[in-house]
């Protein structure tokens, strides 16, 4: 281990701790302990190997830590575990040292090693090491993540029949009510979210009610709709599933089901290299459930090139103030119906003007963008500012002014 790069992350934060103000104390500071962090656990590593903890009493190193550190077992075989990432990545390994990123980012490349393989992590770590520089731990997970589903799509049904063989609901009367408990499969579970999502959203921005009372009381609802009048809608289209996907994708998973019915028994080829389908709010799925959600589903087609305008036949400019259902599905498609705002994942939309109608507004195609209905309050509450287009891209600010930022997925294809 080079000690060099954690003795300056000392340092650093030595001096700032005399002279800077708070921000860069702080910020010195988790740099320093990141660098620590990286440290210690090729120390553990180092002492697990050569058993010296035993010169202390301890059986295992676990024991010695317990004793020694006063950590808990989990916390010190996490940080072993960070080892191999440290080890085999040493672009990583510079990064945690250099206190530049924390364990947490390195606990997702021990997961990427893991699940994705030396190889294709090696192949991308520059990109990885760059969005751990940039994010935080859950956006660096779900970029490795895209990466295993894009290397390894037929895991994706795997864990789909995994989920529907262990699936199960269970209601229950207690004395204080009903017990509900369970575990639903992907595309159940999708439907319920999607349904909760729908029925739980704030009422306006005096609803002050929690999340959890929103929901209990979104369910009661909807039991009480279904039983009267059947599901809501909202402005004449029902709640339901999306799942996007692409053309050349849909024809290589047909290929690859194709050839598991007419040759079982036999290993089926590599998918190819092609983007996964996504069910929205949920993520990427396999070949595999996409042919089963093609077989029970309606199916809309849209045309797509990078870099120009949409139709003109899906505008209305000021004809007409609401947007028609095909606008409504073209705008959540290109949201791959989440909501536009970044960082937020809710899946029951709302189109809005981003030139307000009352402004001027046309009911364009790129003028229009899909929020979910807490950002919709929240922009008419003057606390989300929007500006741009679909074309050229929409910008996001917070009340302060301060820009929003985008999470862009990786190409990994362009980036090797």
């Amino acid at each position: 281990m080079n000690p060099a790069p954690t003795i300056d992350a000392m340092r650093e934060a030595a001096r700032v701790l005399t002279v800077g103000d708070a921000r860069q104390r702080v910020l010195a500071i988790q740099a320093a302990q990141d660098a620590l962090d990286a440290a210690k656990a090729i120390s553990l590593a180092e002492l697990e190997a050569s058993k010296d903890y035993e010169l202390d009493g301890a059986s295992t190193l676990s024991a010695w830590v317990r004793n020694q550190l006063r950590m808990n077992a989990g916390q010190a075989t996490t940080l072993v575990k960070n080892v191999s990432a440290l080890r085999d990545l040493p672009l990583v390994g510079e990064a945690a040292l250099a206190g530049q990123i924390s364990a947490a980012h390195v606990r997702v490349f021990v997961y990427g090693l893991h699940h994705v393989g030396l190889d294709a992590m090696r192949q991308f770590e520059d990109v990885f090491v760059q969005v751990a520089h940039e994010n935080d731990p859950g956006t660096l997970f779900e970029a490795v993540k895209h990466l295993k589903d894009v290397t390894h799509p037929e895991n994706l049904d795997e864990a789909w029949e995994r989920g529907m063989d262990k699936e199960d609901i269970s209601v229950d009367a207690v004395p204080d009510g009903w017990h509900i408990t369970g575990f639903l499969n992907t595309v159940t579970g999708a439907k319920l979210k999607k349904v909760l999502d729908s029925v739980s959203a704030p009422r306006d921005k005096e609803d002050l009610r929690s999340g959890s009372e929103r929901r209990v009381q979104g369910l009661d609802d909807l039991l009480s709709s279904i039983l009267g009048n059947g599901l809501p809608s909202d402005k004449g289209v029902r709640p339901h599933l999306s799942v996007f996907v692409d053309a050349d994708s849909i024809q290589a998973a047909a290929q690859h089901v194709r050839q598991q019915a007419e040759e079982p028994g036999r290993t089926p080829d590599p998918m190819p290299d092609v983007e996964p389908a996504t069910l929205a709010g949920h993520g990427s799925i396999g070949p595999n459930l996409l042919m089963y959600l093609l077989c029970v589903s309606d199916f809309t087609a849209f045309l797509v090139k990078n870099g120009d305008r949409q139709a003109q036949i899906l505008n209305a400019g000021r004809s007409r103030y609401q947007p028609n259902l095909t606008q409504r599905r073209s705008v959540i498609a290109r949201q791959k119906g989440v909501c536009a705002t970044p960082g937020c994942h809710h899946t029951h939309l709302e189109i809005h003007h981003v030139i307000w109608w009352s402004l001027g507004g046309l009911t364009d195609l790129d003028q229009l963008i899909g929020l979910c209905v807490r950002c919709h309050h929240l922009l008419h509450r003057g606390r989300l500012h929007i500006t741009g287009n679909a074309v050229d891209g929409f910008s996001f600010t917070n009340r302060a002014g301060r820009p929003l930022r985008r999470r862009r997925r990786t190409d990994y294809r362009q980036a090797a």
